[in-house]
């Protein structure tokens, strides 16, 4: 079991690129189901998750090239129409497949999914869609299977926004026989990449990005070149940690316009911001003072930022509200946090942050992906040595984070 070792006390400085969009990335490369032609992507993270996906296309018969963060996608000779639960119980977005395989090749047979364990996260959203577009769908054996002859566009209204939903359900709208609307859809930025491929392959599909998306089928898509997104999550990762921990530091291969929630909630804190095309610099010389979040939806504050910022709040002057209306059980850092010397109370889905100005080092355990990169900027600011055991959660979501810190002057390492 791989631990990283982290000496705290140094500030960051100097330039760190940012990697394509975990989440960009998983919808995408499934999209490669859709054609038998080649699809080849560009900027492709080195992450387990998309190692993970990339094992489970294989599986399925799809032709993978990859060099570097190009990878190259053939998907002209399918033969198993399966997603099994040893591939799928450890990352949720394998749902994914199911979408393109029934619009594809009329059946699919996709375990039901596990992932990240910080919530309820349900897939009914997707069944319901596929069922009103035409599919017969059985559950059995842990197992979701899916049949239709050819999809039928259809209307349909989420009951909550779903993100992975979104994406099934435009993937399988795309070869539907008419047209389909996705109301109450979801607007991250990392589905309207999506929809760029998709549209490069073919599709015609419109409203992505805003919360109604209108898909008009076509008979088949045909191969195309696309570079995924960077990495918004990454990026704000970054900058909070520079924010606690002081410093300078430049993001390269980014973009600014959509995390302008997490900017502002920086600016708040104390940093100095400045953006320009592709990067943004951050400048902290102080103690960063105490904001409150509350996450929703996009465009408002992530819920893939709210542990980075319960970090930040944990050594800032002042106290802080954070609400998390996303996920149920999305607060599991706050008992490690506390181990460093945090003070915080949690009641329901609202936690208050006493800033501290010191935390110390202790050993501790990532829970989940997110709170990993909450307890790596906790232990930057600590005094001493923290331990980080249960990394396996970072190395899903994070590409070579240790190296990208050490090279900002980050004292931290990988260690058996």
């Amino acid at each position: 079991m791989q631990k990283l070792s982290i000496q705290g006390g140094s500030r960051l400085n100097g330039e760190v690129r940012i990697s394509g969009a975990k989440n960009a990335a998983l919808p995408i490369l499934c999209a490669s189901l859709l054609t038998g032609d080649s699809l080849q992507l560009d900027n492709v993270p080195d992450l387990n998750d998309v190692a993970t996906m990339r094992k489970l296309l294989q599986q399925m018969g799809v032709k993978i090239e990859a060099n570097g963060n190009q990878v190259v996608l053939s998907a002209a000779h399918i033969d198993k129409l399966e997603a099994p639960y040893d591939m799928v119980k450890t990352m949720r977005a394998a749902i994914l497949v199911l979408g393109p395989l029934v619009a594809r090749f009329g059946e699919a047979r996709v375990s039901l999914p596990g992932g990240c364990a910080i919530g309820s996260r349900p897939v009914d959203l997707h069944i319901k869609g596929l069922q009103a577009m035409g599919a017969e769908i059985h559950i059995e054996h842990g197992y979701i299977h899916a049949k239709a002859k050819r999809l039928k566009g259809a209307r349909i209204c989420f009951d909550l926004v779903s993100v992975t939903g979104t994406e099934n359900l435009m993937m399988a709208a795309t070869l539907a026989d008419g047209v389909t609307v996705l109301e109450n859809a979801a607007r991250e930025p990392e589905v309207v990449d999506l929809a760029h491929c998709l549209i490069a392959m073919g599709a015609k599909i419109e409203g992505a990005g805003s919360d109604t998306v209108t898909i008009t089928g076509v008979e088949k898509l045909h191969g195309a070149s696309h570079r995924v997104m960077p990495d918004r999550i990454e990026s704000g990762t970054f900058l909070v940690a520079a924010a606690a921990a002081g410093g300078s530091i430049t993001l390269t291969d980014t973009r600014a316009d959509i995390l302008d929630n997490v900017l502002e909630k920086l600016q708040e804190a104390g940093a100095t911001i400045q953006v320009a095309d592709g990067t943004i610099s951050l400048q902290m010389s102080k103690r960063p003072r105490a904001v409150n979040v509350r996450t929703a939806p996009y465009p408002a504050f992530p819920t893939d930022m709210q542990a980075q910022f319960m970090a930040l709040n944990a050594v800032a002057e002042g106290s802080a509200m954070v609400v998390e209306t996303i996920f149920e059980n999305r607060f599991m850092h706050v008992q490690e946090l506390r181990r460093l010397g945090a003070q915080i109370d949690v009641e329901g889905n609202t936690a208050v942050i006493k800033g501290c100005a010191q935390l110390e080092g202790a050993a501790i355990m990532a829970t989940d992906l997110r709170a990993s990169a909450c307890l790596v900027i906790a232990g930057l600011v600590a005094q001493g040595e923290t331990v980080i055991d249960r990394i396996y959660h970072l190395d899903r979501g994070y590409e070579h984070i240790e190296a990208k810190l050490s090279a900002l002057g980050a004292q931290i390492r990988r260690i058996k």
